[in-house]
Order: structure tokens, then sequence, then C-alpha cells
């Protein structure tokens, strides 16, 4: 099979690469391009481990062919921190113990983000609406709607 190029933009810097026409978003950003953040837990969209912000979008990244990417915008978890500073979902997760084994995590702190830019107030039953296509084996919810209603205090305040 051929290769597809495709120039896309992933968080914020200029991208270019080939793939093959049936190669996910996914392996794409695993293989490809390095950004090992998004996780495959399931294949099939069910888990959200593999979530990324496509032109505004949260999408599972593993139902997206890399070349659909061609002359959009993506935001993976890679983009959430700015150097040594982490965004302020990443750091109320920390403070909340929101996480445990870490496969999860990017999914739901992408989710949440996109949740937050939609609704920079939500309640408690909204966020959990919000998460509702991520699931996690772990932690439980509790701990992750905590720590996501304190960095929606926080973001406002900023």
């Amino acid at each position: 099979m051929a290769g597809v190029a495709v120039s896309t933009t992933i968080n914020g810097d200029h991208v270019e690469y080939l793939c093959q026409p049936d190669e996910t978003l996914l392996d794409v950003l695993r293989d490809r391009l390095g950004l090992t953040g998004a996780k495959e837990g399931c294949g099939t969209g069910d888990c959200g481990a593999c979530s990324v912000i496509l032109d505004n979008r949260l999408v599972c990244s593993c139902l997206v062919l890399g070349a659909e990417a061609e002359g959009r915008q993506v935001e993976t978890i890679e983009g959430m921190a700015h150097g040594d500073q982490l965004h302020p979902l990443q750091q109320k997760f920390l403070e909340h113990a929101a996480l445990q084994c870490g496969i999860c995590t990017p999914g739901f702190l992408i989710a949440a983000k996109d949740l937050l830019a939609k609704n920079p107030s939500p309640t408690e039953e909204e966020i959990r609406f919000g998460l509702a296509g991520n699931l996690c084996r772990c932690t439980g919810y509790d701990k992750i709607v905590r720590a996501l209603q304190d960095a929606a205090n926080v973001m406002k305040g900023a």
C-alpha cells in the first residue's frame, strides 16, 4: 500500500507524516510521532483511553484514521502542560489521587479539558455525563469528579 502524506497541527505545532490509509490516528500518534500519552484500551471506542481533541471535538483516536487529520487541529495529553508547569487539571488529579495505574488518566484529562472548555462551571451530574465515555478500572469515579470540580474552581479564578 502507498502511504498517505498528512500535514496537520498537533498541540500547536505543524506536523507532517506519512501513514497507511487504514492506520488509526492513535497508531500514528504513538508509533510514528512518539506521542504515547493516548493509550489503546479497547480499540473500539468504548473506553476513552485514547481520547484526543480534534478540531475542538472530543474523539477516540482509535476510531479516526491518521489520514483524516489532514489540515486539522489535534490536541493530545502531551500538549496540556507548559514545560514543567502542569495544567490545573493535571495538578488536581495528583492532589486528589484521581489516578492509579494511569492507563485511563490521559483520556480522562483530555475529556475533562474538553468539558471545561465548553462548560467552565459544570455540576456533578454534568461532569459525570461529560466523562461517561471514559472507563476506569482502578480508582472509581468520585476522586476524578472531585479533582475536576476543584480544577474548575481554580481555572475560573485564574
